[in-house]
């Protein structure tokens, strides 16, 4: 027997379309749920849960054959919520093996994984197939996980599994063994195809299997030799890999519209839970968090937050998303909710032994929100100059935590110091061939014994505010002999004179 190389993983998750509703709702889980397509009133069901099932309901039901049931959550299928769930669980795929083949049906997922190779990394594919279903079900989804050196033997084994055993690996040999014993619904099938296979008494692989391939060619065509080949586990098959995109991303839509923000953090916290744990599955963590409000009515509503420092604590983003939604309310009901989040990295700050120890910018983050919920947005943060001459000219920057050790550099040389007066102080000046003589400043005159200057700034001349100013540093005595070495600023549009600085 030859040794092959090739070996498959095989992702199924059935009921797809109620899955990818059901995922961001638990509070829906122990209850009876069906996915409605169409318009109505012809709509009917396309997917359900196992409650719906065990309580009879089917595929194909229609409204009114679904409302006979005792209180049934009857939902709308959603293509965003299903493509976005494809998404995260390709995504998830990709972890790992780079080639992902993406197989999925209407109403379920399926996908084809190329793990030859990955035994160093994940160990046996046993192993690997372990961690593979244990990552999906904690992403919220049920599904089972097969593994073959044949493709088609995984998937159609995969399709035959029942819910009590999601997980299992076919040894190199026995594919037609292991396939035998299942229905031929797991095969793609045309209605002519299951209405003879019916007449000949064929219900399994392994009866499918055992007809002999002249006879089976010449009755039914050369499609029927494909056939037998996958019920014997034998059909090669050409891997068309995709590439899985990284995207943190959850979107939800509500059964109601909500105006009360309380009641939405309830699923804001099970979709910021989805993306932590995406994140810590590549060892990130969330650096912003973008959520976008679907409005009843239309419109969005978009608000981003962004800490100090990248995070995965689930309470500290809740918190600090209901304070900046309660600061910029939406301005009507929500029907729908989008997360999106930017990944960071996970550092961490080395302290010295005896270094004291830091606050944590957590709590600073929670702090500077509720602050800016009272004074606004733009009047928390640092004061950062403009690139400009205009006096009192700053902006206000966001704070930032410092990731490393910072040098405050020193000089030997010894610097005046100067205590800048905010706001400006008014001054009376008399001048003398247009030079300062004396000042009244604080209710005490003052004689100018030496001034230098003018230094004459202005700028913005294209602006309505426009600016221009003289600047004097000035050197002058009380008549109780106080000294006052000050810097004095005279408006030249309107001939104004203000003290803006004292030197010590």
């Amino acid at each position: 027997m030859t040794q092959t190389t090739e070996v498959y993983a095989c992702l199924y998750a059935k009921e797809f379309p109620a899955q990818a509703l059901l995922r961001l709702r638990p509070d829906l889980h122990p209850k009876p749920c069906v996915v409605l397509e169409g318009k109505a009133p012809t709509q009917h069901v396309c997917s359900l849960n196992t409650k719906a099932r065990l309580l009879g309901m089917e595929r194909g039901m229609t409204r009114v054959e679904v409302d006979t049931f005792p209180e049934p959550v009857a939902l709308l299928r959603s293509p965003q919520s299903e493509a976005a769930t494809k998404a995260v669980l390709l995504e998830c795929a990709g972890a790992f093996s780079p080639r992902v083949e993406d197989r999925s049906e209407a109403n379920a997922f399926l996908c084809g994984i190329d793990i030859a190779g990955t035994k160093n990394l994940f160990g046996p594919p046993e192993m690997l197939a372990r961690n593979l279903l244990q990552r999906v079900r904690v992403l919220g989804i049920s599904a089972s996980v097969t593994v073959s050196t044949n493709l088609h033997a995984a998937v159609s084994l995969a399709k035959g599994l029942s819910r009590k055993t999601p997980l299992h690996v076919i040894a190199t040999g026995r594919e037609a063994a292991t396939l035998s014993v299942l229905p031929l619904s797991v095969l793609d099938l045309t209605e002519k195809q299951v209405e003879t296979f019916g007449l000949w008494g064929i219900h399994t692989l392994g009866m499918l299997a055992a007809l002999p391939e002249k006879e089976l060619v010449a009755r039914m065509g050369q499609e029927s030799r494909r056939l037998r080949q996958l019920s014997q586990g034998e059909l090669p098959h050409l891997f068309q890999p995709v590439e899985p995109t990284f995207t943190l991303e959850e979107r939800a839509e509500l059964d109601s519209p909500v105006e009360i923000l309380e009641s939405l953090l309830f699923g804001l916290g099970v979709m910021l839970e989805q993306l932590i744990l995406r994140a810590k599955a590549r060892i990130l963590s969330l650096a912003s968090v973008t959520v976008t409000l679907t409005l009843d009515g239309g419109g969005t509503h978009t608000r981003t937050v962004r800490p100090a420092l990248p995070t995965t604590d689930k309470q500290l983003w809740i918190k600090l998303l209901h304070l900046d939604l309660e600061a910029h309310p939406p301005s009507a009901a929500i029907v729908g909710v989008m997360l999106h989040a930017e990944p960071g990295s996970t550092t961490k700050m080395q302290l010295g032994l005896f270094s004291p120890q830091l606050p944590e910018a957590s709590r600073l983050d929670v702090t500077l929100a509720r602050i800016r919920a009272v004074v606004g947005e733009d009047c928390v943060g640092r004061a950062v100059l403009q690139d400009t001459h205009a006096a009192e000219a700053f902006r206000v920057e966001p704070f930032t935590v410092p990731t490393g050790e910072s040098v405050v550099p020193t000089s030997p040389h010894s610097r005046a110091s100067m205590r800048q007066l905010r706001p400006l102080e008014t001054a009376s000046v008399t001048l003398q061939h247009a030079r300062p003589t004396y000042f009244y400043f604080r209710e005490k005159r003052y004689n100018v014994e030496h001034a230098y200057g003018p230094w004459v700034v202005s700028g913005d001349w294209w602006n309505p505010t426009l600016w221009g100013a003289e600047q004097w540093d000035l050197v002058a005595r009380a008549q109780d002999g106080a000294m006052l070495c000050c810097c004095m600023m005279r408006d030249v549009l309107q001939n104004r004179w203000q003290m803006a600085a004292l030197y010590d």
